[in-house]
């Protein structure tokens, strides 16, 4: 049986531009661990998908060919011609496990086979911690056809390289069996079972073009491919990640030791290829534990996705009623700690950072996994709460639409087979709320700890770094844990800014939290490497920390702070208040023309290599020397400006009863600058109140107890529910 290479090249093209017309992002991994040598790639079987970009994928790889077994049925007519052109072997060819000895001794071929030996569609893979394959007709084990293959492939080579030297006859007799006509084509080679792992994520079944164009021509068209061109369709034009790793190579060599396989390697007498031998026992044996290894290999190399987190963790929750945020800070410890202490492979979005998932999902992987979920009848979702049903994960579904039906079970089948990461995500289910929020709570602060201990001692300046304890973020506990304030410092500055209004609002019974904006707190070198983007992740951590610690949270910062304390509560719709001490929407110094024009310069001298032209700093005589930074970064006050440049239009976006507070006399700030923000918040509840003094920083220093009752005042109005509709200057 000979292959048409120019036919089989021309089905790779036509395959490779279909790929390239969806939407799927194709990830390889691990492909160093393809060897050299005859190769039977033993692949999960989850879509049609798999069938038809593998061999171009793997042939692009190794340059070999690749062959594959195809159902019998498929054979007819000129299909069946198309099908022996390109490599495909029907499954009841008399000759299908001779040609594939022969090509893995030879090399010329590497083989594709599905273990499980049909779709696996429900992912349900593992059945009392044995590998079992769940299919519409029942149950059966992974099939031990690729380990008994590449077991005869390597007893047949090492016998005719025996027969070689030994008795010259038997191997020329056995070369002429398998059509071989150089021994050095086999010489060199041994036989490899290579693991491959195929995820996708995310999957959504749904009508599509495909599944519509295949509804218009086919008439009677059967459920069973309905569901495969919705599912499989929708994942290709919706832009899925298909993640496909290639696992450890198991080396068939190692398993031929056995001192009754090397007698039947070394005995003279004839052996055809399918006479009985002594040591087919122990070969059986060798099978089934070579099928157990490459199952379990395939299986552990699962690239893990925000859908088996969501869907592993509902499933495992002893209670069928959980707050929404709950659920979020389960999946968010799952995320980071739980997968790291599993060691798994993960998809390329959990390698990032996952505090979106604390604050405003802006990547939308809370609601659309909540929106699945609902939409498919496995949750409920009940103001703040999320009721699961747990029959969901039980009862029985058609196995040909369980991807329509129910992608949360498939989800959470697909994770049974990783049984460090299952014991840490029910871990993590099972773990009572409050010691919750304290893990939660230690994971952050350790690593806002670490982020501050790091940029100090990299950015530290002898006589111009502050002490420590001025950029250290402070907790203030209240009376309380109803309500609690995220306290934003502002640009320049460090969490000692605020400390006086912190401590006052704790004498009141507030809970604060003050966290420090990257880049302050160290010295001006720091802060002028960092963005603003840096500074809202700096609020989200902070934000994350306080409602581990407090039922609602209230959000409020001066200046800069100030921008982002509002940024923050157009981003996330529960913040309760928010309060705003001098917005620098409009700048007094330093005016919006100069500083553009200046930090394109810098940035031009940069790329000419003239860093001697360049102005990065300009002097800075601060209100309050012992925090702020005495030199100001124009790269800086370039970030601080698009922070509100992006703020301007989320501003109606803000619904949350509002402070704004101001001087008149600001010398930094202009105050119509305030009141363009104020008039711009979409909060019905708003005030904003006009101090008559002539510094910026109102926070601290004569009579800034005025401000903080303000602020005070303000909270306690939050803490209890007053003043709707109220709106006033």
């Amino acid at each position: 049986m000979a292959m048409n290479r120019f036919a089989y090249r021309m089905t790779g093209f036509a395959i490779d531009a279909l790929y390239k017309l969806s939407k799927a992002n194709v990830k390889l991994h691990d492909i160093e661990n393809i060897p050299d040598g005859g190769i039977i790639f033993v692949i999960n079987h989850f879509t049609r998908i798999e069938t038809m970009l593998m061999p171009t994928i793997i042939f692009k790889l190794t340059r070999i060919p690749v062959w594959s077994l195809a159902y019998a049925g498929l054979f007819k007519g000129p299909l069946s011609t198309m099908l022996d052109k390109v490599g495909a072997v029907s499954t009841k060819d008399p000759n299908r496990d001779r040609l594939i000895v022969k090509t893995l001794m030879t090399g010329e071929a590497t083989w594709i086979i599905f273990p499980e030996g049909r779709m696996v569609k429900n992912k349900k893979i593992v059945e009392k911690g044995q590998f079992i394959v769940s299919f519409a007709g029942g149950k059966h084990p992974p099939h031990t056809g690729s380990a008994t293959l590449a077991l005869r492939s390597e007893f047949y080579r090492q016998r005719i390289l025996h027969m070689a030297q030994n008795v010259p006859q038997e191997a020329e007799r056995l070369m002429q069996l398998f059509d071989i006509e150089d021994i050095e084509t086999i010489s060199n080679r041994s036989t490899y079972i290579v693991p491959v792992n195929i995820t996708y994520y995310p999957i959504r079944a749904r009508e599509n073009i495909l599944s519509q164009v295949l509804v218009n021509l086919v008439e009677d068209l059967p459920e069973r491919f309905q569901e495969e061109v919705m599912t499989e369709g929708s994942m290709l034009l919706s832009g899925v990640d298909i993640d496909i790793r290639f696992g450890k190579p198991l080396q068939i060599s190692d398993y031929m030791t056995h001192p009754r396989i090397q007698r039947d390697i070394a005995t003279p007498k004839e052996i055809n290829f399918d006479d009985p031998i002594s040591s087919k026992n122990q070969m059986r044996k060798l099978a089934l534990k070579i099928m157990q290894q490459y199952m379990a290999a395939i299986y552990n190399i699962t690239t893990v996705n925000y859908d088996h987190l969501f869907a592993t963790i509902i499933r495992s929750l002893p209670y069928k009623k959980i707050d929404e945020y709950e659920l979020r800070q389960r999946v968010f410890l799952a995320a980071t700690t739980g997968i790291c202490k599993a060691g798994v492979c993960v998809n390329h979005l959990l390698e990032k950072d996952q505090l979106h998932l604390l604050t405003d999902d802006r990547f939308g992987r809370v609601e659309d996994f909540l929106g699945i979920a609902s939409e498919k009848g496995v949750i409920k979702r009940q103001s703040n709460d999320v009721i699961k049903d747990p029959s969901k994960f039980s009862s029985s579904f058609d196995f040909h639409r369980v991807r329509i039906d129910n992608p949360i079970a498939v989800a959470a089948n697909a994770v049974e087979p990783l049984q460090l990461l299952r014991r840490n995500l029910r871990r993590i289910s099972w773990m009572p709320g409050f010691w919750l929020r304290r893990k939660l709570t230690e994971y952050l602060q350790q690593r806002i700890t670490r982020q501050f201990d790091h940029d100090y001692q990299q950015f530290y300046i002898e006589g111009e770094t502050k002490k420590k304890k001025v950029g250290r973020p402070f907790l203030v506990h209240g009376r309380g844990h109803e309500i609690g304030v995220l306290l934003i410092h502002g640009y320049m500055a460090a969490p000692l800014e605020v400390r006086e209004l912190a401590k006052f609002l704790g004498r009141r019974g507030i809970t604060v939290y003050a966290p420090r904006l990257r880049g302050h707190g160290t010295s001006p070198e720091d802060l002028a490497k960092r963005t603003y983007k840096d500074w809202i992740t700096s609020v989200d951590e902070g934000y994350a920390v306080l409602r581990t610690v407090c039922r609602r949270v209230a959000v409020g910062g001066f200046s800069t702070g100030a921008g982002l304390a509002l940024d923050l509560a157009a981003r996330i719709p529960d913040i309760v208040g928010v309060f705003a001490v001098s917005p620098p929407m409009r700048l007094q110094r330093l005016s919006p023309k100069f500083v553009p024009a200046l930090d394109a310069w810098n940035r031009m001298m940069n790329l000419a290599g003239f860093q001697s032209a360049k102005m990065e700093f300009v002097e800075n005589r601060p209100e309050n020397p012992h925090i702020n930074y005495s030199r100001n970064p124009i790269a800086g006050v370039r970030q601080m400006e698009r922070l509100m440049d992006t703020l301007e239009t989320k501003l109606s976006k803000i619904t949350a009863p509002a402070l704004l507070a101001q001087s008149f006399g600001d010398p930094v700030v202009d105050h119509r600058g305030t009141r363009r923000i104020f008039e711009a918040l979409g909060s019905d509840d708003k005030e904003f109140v006009l101090f008559n003094f002539d510094r910026h920083g109102i926070l601290l220093g004569h009579d800034a107890h005025r401000v903080h009752r303000a602020i005070g005042n303000f909270i306690l109005h939050l803490k209890e529910q007053k003043g709707k509709g109220h709106h006033h200057v």
